[in-house]
């Protein structure tokens, strides 16, 4: 990850670039480059052994124009308060683009998980949780999993927000466990849409998904499934990796059983099927028909650009493209499903799980997979349309086009309050 780049000024330049194709005022555009509030909080919390350790928090409500502010919470030694504000507002055009009636928010602690007792993690979480409720609630904001959080640390958070307002309020929250109120395809949902989207790509150049050598950056949840989903859709996984490195075979790999390689040794790295090793940044330059990058932002600067050589690349990780990256790519014909659409399935179905705890009537996973697919095809065939319309230079231009008009309609339809 590129240190040197801060997100929030990528997001801004990309609201930037798009507005250049909107007739939207100036002073409306400065708006929608902001978050609208943003919380910083210190947790103290005792350790196993009886010590306070403190950790600095973030709750980032970036726009509410469309809906109560939705995004995840993550846990990492290099969240900023910066990173928090950009993945922000990036959610709150990544559901729009989706057009889903929410807005965009996201949390964060600065730690890294690892270092903690599961005891001590469900107890800086319940703070955590604790300083969030009078800022969330279904109606307000909904928090979700995200980078080191899953069902559990979402399991620990409704439970607190539950008892200390003394309520039933599975919609507080999604992501979590399915006997908790959680949706059925929410775990391969983010994943799925990011092959969906590719798959779309590829129909869109004239070209079969299934004839594609794939790589894959990061073997996270987003990535192993994003691999596993795209091998049954007839592709061919020949490169995947994780932070301890890669492994590349040109023949193909079975994109399960390097998960399982993954879990049992904790890393890619040494899987049986990879002819030869290689570093995150190689694989990034892999000769493939498509490149997934799904670990952290920032993964592809303008010098790793310049030696891309996929034709496709489906974003499942938040801001894996500086905009210098962005820009080179452009140049090279490269097309790049942006992230706000392709890694959207995760959001999307959190929505349906939000929808499915305030009716307490759930959907099996066929009809969620179903709903999903028709969300993101749908969301593809507006982003092409704005792309043709305006004459745009890129997939991401367009996807912001689409977005941004929709959030400026809802808050100018809204008026403003005094």
């Amino acid at each position: 990850m590129s240190s040197d780049v801060n997100p929030f000024e990528s997001l801004q330049s990309q609201i930037d670039d798009a507005a250049t194709h909107l007739d939207v005022g100036e002073d409306v555009i400065e708006r929608l480059k902001h978050p609208e509030r943003v919380l910083e909080t210190n947790l103290t919390v005792e350790m196993d052994d009886g010590t306070l350790e403190r950790f600095t928090a973030f709750r980032s409500q970036f726009n509410g124009d469309r809906g109560p502010y939705k995004g995840g919470i993550r846990y990492h030694p290099n969240v900023t308060r910066d990173e928090v504000k950009a993945l922000s507002g990036w959610m709150t055009y990544k559901t729009a683009i989706v057009d889903i009636p929410l807005g965009g928010g996201k949390g964060g602690i600065i730690i890294d998980p690892d270092g903690y007792s599961e005891t001590e993690l469900e107890r800086i979480t319940r703070a955590f949780a604790k300083e969030l409720t009078p800022f969330i609630g279904e109606d307000k904001d909904i928090p979700a999993p995200d980078v080191n959080t899953g069902q559990r640390e979402m399991n620990w958070i409704k439970d607190t927000y539950e008892t200390l307002e003394n309520t039933t309020e599975p919609g507080v929250i999604t992501g979590k466990d399915l006997d908790s109120g959680g949706s059925e395809g929410r775990v391969e949902a983010t994943g799925r849409s990011t092959v969906i989207a590719a798959r779309e790509a590829f129909e869109y150049l004239g070209r079969d998904i299934a004839d594609a050598t794939v790589a894959v950056q990061g073997y996270g949840n987003a990535g192993w499934i994003s691999a596993k989903l795209v091998e049954e859709m007839g592709a061919t996984v020949v490169a995947v990796s994780d932070s301890s490195g890669g492994v590349y075979n040109p023949d193909g790999l079975d994109a399960v059983a390097a998960k399982n390689h993954k879990n049992e040794t904790g890393s890619v790295v040494g899987f049986p099927d990879g002819e030869e090793e290689v570093t995150n940044d190689e694989l990034l330059t892999l000769d493939v028909d498509l490149l997934i990058p799904a670990a952290l932002e920032n993964a592809i600067t303008e010098e790793i650009a310049a030696d891309v050589n996929a034709d496709v690349i489906s974003e499942a990780a938040n801001g894996p493209i500086t905009p210098a990256g962005d820009a080179v790519l452009a140049e090279k014909d490269t097309i790049v499903v942006p992230d706000i659409l392709a890694n959207a399935g995760g959001v999307t179905v959190s929505y349906f799980e939000w929808v499915q705890n305030r009716q307490r009537f759930y959907w099996d996973e066929e009809t969620v997979n179903e709903r999903l697919e028709e969300i993101i095809v749908d969301s593809f065939d507006a982003l092409t349309e704005a792309y043709e319309e305006h004459d745009l230079d890129t997939f991401r231009e367009a996807a912001y086009v689409v977005s941004i008009q929709r959030v400026v309609d809802a808050f100018e339809q809204a008026g403003t309050f005094p």
